[in-house]
């Protein structure tokens, strides 16, 4: 199911990779996810410093998609832009449960309050899954705007809205 971008963005890049070859390499989230934001940076004032930055922050979601070991379907990653924002749209297999989790992470993240001390407290907690401190660092170190979509399926769309430009660090 392609999700729509809104009116005024411009789409910039699609890739697709059947997720049987996708977490049968670790590496694969590295890869892809340097590949990417080296192709989508190329025209930014600063390329090498957002490619830097894009390439973390999507690796982190790549991960959460490897996380999954789901190996039906397809991953799909799109790109679109605008103005200074880049909008990534992770489309993965996804079981119900995971998703439901995915769903109460986010809707802790827009609860507000003490975000900071919740992320510090999960990066330092042996126990804690990686997907909880992969949202809330995305949100917190790179103001990413996050959104989930669920599709009938068993798959799962994040939606990641990053303004790299603006990021001081």
């Amino acid at each position: 199911m392609e999700m729509q971008a809104d009116p005024v963005s411009e789409p910039l890049l699609e890739l697709e990779m059947e997720m049987a070859i996708f977490v049968a390499d670790w590496l694969h989230c590295d890869q892809c996810a340097t590949y990417v934001a080296s192709m989508v940076s190329h025209d930014r004032p600063d390329p090498i410093r957002h490619a830097n930055l894009l390439s973390a922050a999507l690796n982190e979601l790549f991960e959460m998609s490897f996380h999954t070991r789901e190996c039906n379907g397809a991953l799909t990653c799109r790109f679109y832009r605008n103005g200074a924002t880049e909008r990534i749209e992770l489309t993965f297999p996804c079981s119900a449960e995971q998703r439901s989790e995915y769903r109460t992470i986010l809707e802790h993240m827009q609860g507000g309050g003490h975000a900071l001390a919740a992320y510090l407290d999960l990066i330092t907690n042996d126990a804690a899954r990686a997907e909880h401190a992969i949202l809330l660092g995305l949100a917190l170190n790179y103001d990413a705007g996050i959104t989930l979509h669920e599709h009938d399926a068993d798959m799962l769309t994040l939606v990641v809205d990053l303004a790299l430009e603006r990021l001081l660090n």
